[in-house]
């Protein structure tokens, strides 16, 4: 039985997470990465010391590598283990997760990774293989492979270089994110598509999207920000942790109605972590005003991350952005209330300063912002759906999304006069 794995952040071991006497997962820095001269923590919640993180304060870290509600439950079935047991789940799903760190069993050293590695996926194996995410998420169980993503939506890290799709080897970084449609709701791929490259249009720090045809599914295929490739064709891994990871909270406390983050907790968790802060900080705030906007409700902690960069940790590039609110099935309730407001229904004019209280900035330049946004997003929004050329996707599903959020842009707007 494995009991112990090691945390590696490129070639370099930089602690471990091991199964204490009672069965329960402690993190501890190896001496070695606490004298090193660039040593850094892994999370703003786990700073460097010599002393062992106990499951409390490694849990938030570590659990939220994994999957989420029904994925990680349908992980856990598809691999015959406890959905609760996130340091099993580790140890199957931990050589590809978020950011630059890679988990292996103690004594093994992650694979080297060359390019004929791996062969592209042909188109039908790309369709059987997206086709198989609902009973085996991640390719859970798949021999060689070990994946894994935070969020509830069914998704599968990938390589994709030269337009072709591959799987990635033992070890190997993956470069793009493919995110097929929920069958539950009409659409999700064209409105994700849009309020993506809408947020990149009006000058929003956002990933790169793209549509990729899988036979007849229109799937949205998202560029990582976490992984830079160089000239050579050399992949490597940026190191990133979402605001509930850096925040000590698990993931089912993702939410702030469920004792997670407050809007004010992360803005002070900015300005704390940051390199820059002044700089993310109004980052941040355009985030927030372009979620009311879209009517992206479901934007909780988890959907805002750090980057560790070369020049310093930044916000993480916007990412999950899409319009909620088109679904009446889901709550349009914010994920975190924004001046005491659950819907942009209930905001008023006179609310802007509560906003300013909420995130350390002035009700003049909030306004202004808001404004300037909305009527951004009001000029762009009629032009995106042509920017995408795909044959698969249904450009009247993404009209009316357009025009929906035009609407709401609108409303902002109007709450500015």
């Amino acid at each position: 039985m494995i009991r112990s794995l090691s945390v590696w952040w490129d070639d370099r071991i930089v602690g471990s997470l091991n199964l204490n006497e009672y069965g329960e997962p402690e993190f501890r820095y190896t001496a070695e990465w606490l004298t090193h001269n660039n040593a850094m923590p892994i999370s703003v919640s786990l700073p460097l010391q010599a002393e062992v993180f106990s499951r409390r304060e490694s849990l938030p870290f570590f659990e939220g590598l994994l999957p989420e509600e029904s994925q990680r439950r349908d992980i856990a079935a598809a691999l015959g283990i406890s959905h609760k047991n996130a340091f099993k789940l580790l140890v199957e799903l931990g050589g590809e997760i978020a950011g630059a760190l890679s988990l292996w069993p103690e004594g093994i050293e992650p694979p080297v990774v060359t390019t004929t590695s791996n062969k592209p996926l042909s188109d039908k194996a790309l369709v059987e293989t997206v086709e198989s995410l609902p009973l085996r998420p991640m390719l859970a169980g798949t021999e060689g492979l070990r994946l894994s993503l935070a969020g509830a939506q069914s998704k599968l890290p990938v390589v994709y270089k030269n337009g072709q799709v591959s799987l990635p080897a033992a070890g190997e970084p993956t470069t793009h994110i493919i995110k097929p449609p929920i069958s539950r709701f009409e659409g999700t791929t064209e409105n994700e598509a849009f309020c993506m490259r809408l947020a990149e249009v009006i000058g929003l720090s956002v990933a790169p999207v793209s549509i990729l045809d899988v036979g007849e599914k229109p799937c949205l295929l998202v560029e990582r920000y976490d992984r830079a490739t160089n000239d050579a064709g050399e992949t490597r891994r940026l190191h990133q942790e979402d605001f509930a990871q850096a925040l000590g909270f698990t993931s089912d406390r993702k939410y702030t109605a469920d004792g997670g983050p407050r809007l004010n907790d992360c803005f002070d968790l900015v300005r704390r972590a940051t390199t820059r802060p002044a700089r993310e900080v109004l980052k941040l705030l355009d985030a927030v005003l372009f979620n009311i906007i879209i009517g992206n409700a479901d934007a909780h902690s988890k959907n805002f991350s750090l980057l560790y960069t070369d020049n310093g940790i930044i916000l993480a590039p916007l990412y999950d952005l899409l319009s909620t609110v088109a679904y009446t099935e889901l709550s349009p309730k914010f994920a975190m209330k924004i001046a005491k407001r659950s819907t942009l229904e209930e905001m008023k004019p006179k609310d802007i300063q509560a906003i300013a209280e909420q995130t350390g900035l002035t009700a003049p330049f909030i306004r202004r912002r808001m404004k300037d946004l909305a009527e951004a997003t009001i000029t762009a929004a009629p032009e995106i759906t042509e920017s995408f050329g795909e044959r698969s996707i249904d450009r009247k599903v993404m009209q009316g999304f357009a025009s929906a959020i035009s609407g709401r842009a609108e409303q902002v707007l109007g709450l500015t006069e």
